[in-house]
């Protein structure tokens, strides 16, 4: 009877309901990520029945002996800063472009919004069409507009090849931050807005002043996302340079790939797998701590 009257709690039905969502995750995320925390320490080729306990010698060797290793943390570095800039900024502009009362505005919202939806490796593939130096769409324009000079091979040549690259990745992920500003812009108190314009601010006065603070949360948000998002980037670099020309490109993500799914050294690459997560930790955590203080002070 005991029993039976527990079940019908609200607690005990949020229990039920968990149980199994909790454990499809558990098998699914966490031990796998605690798996690779373990082979990090191993060695394996994927394929023998035994793993070799090798200690910090993955690491140790990622960090001194591995040279690819430091351009693709270099490269990932360059590529979040790029990311948590541009585009967040992009999309905010979106964002406030959209709000406002335009013919054809929901038409608008989802053209905008149709790169997020479309997988990134077909974007890849787009763009590296697009990219091409003999047939690409951008040289032909350049060609017709006799800019000749301009014309490079986008993702041929080591010193632009990055920046190439990140365009395409903007283009599909500006969407994306443009859809999460435009619902933290439905929070803005439109009362205050319109007081702010009575008393004479300007469209900046009002955006700095009433629009920004409102969009503390939606900010940390999208800085957040953004900066994991980039941090794992594969898709599209595999897509597009598969981390070339001469590891221009290469990204620690997909050299963690490379190294366990290529070279079959699954430790190693489960070592750098290990880096990038607390390269991830080291980042967001310290600044989802100083969001949280910054916006209890401004209460």
């Amino acid at each position: 009877m005991f029993h039976t009257a527990y079940l019908k709690t609200p607690r005990a039905q949020a229990l039920i309901l968990l149980v199994p969502a909790f454990g499809a995750y558990t098998v699914f995320a966490i031990w796998p990520m605690i798996d690779v925390v373990i082979l990090s320490f191993q060695r394996w080729n994927g394929l023998s029945a035994d793993r070799l306990w090798v200690g910090l010698d993955n690491y140790r060797h990622i960090f001194t002996h591995d040279p690819v290793y430091w351009i693709a943390f270099n490269n990932t570095v360059i590529w979040t800063i790029l990311s948590v800039i541009f585009p967040p900024f992009v999309g905010l502009l979106l964002a406030l472009g959209l709000n406002e009362k335009l013919f054809a505005r929901g038409t608008m919202r989802a053209i905008y919004y149709l790169p997020v939806i479309i997988a990134p490796i077909a974007v890849a593939t787009m763009w590296r069409w697009m990219y091409d130096p003999f047939f690409g769409l951008f040289n032909q324009v350049m060609t017709s507009f006799g800019l000749q000079s301009w014309i490079q091979d986008w993702l041929g040549d080591r010193d632009v090849a990055l920046y190439s690259m990140f365009v395409a990745f903007t283009w599909q992920n500006v969407g994306f931050s443009m859809v999460l500003f435009l619902a933290g812009l439905q929070n803005v108190d439109r009362s205050l807005v319109e007081a702010a314009r009575i008393d004479g601010a300007g469209r900046w006065q009002v955006f700095r002043h009433v629009t920004l603070p409102a969009l503390q949360v939606t900010v940390t948000i999208v800085i957040v996302l953004s900066t994991i998002s980039s941090l794992k980037a594969f898709d599209i670099v595999y897509g597009m340079t598969g981390g070339g020309p001469a590891q221009s490109t290469q990204m620690l993500a997909l050299w963690a790939f490379t190294q366990s799914m290529q070279i079959f050294d699954f430790g190693r690459g489960s070592a750098i797998s290990v880096t990038l997560l607390l390269i991830t930790l080291a980042v967001v955590v310290p600044y989802l701590r100083w969001s949280q203080k910054r916006e209890e002070a401004a209460r």
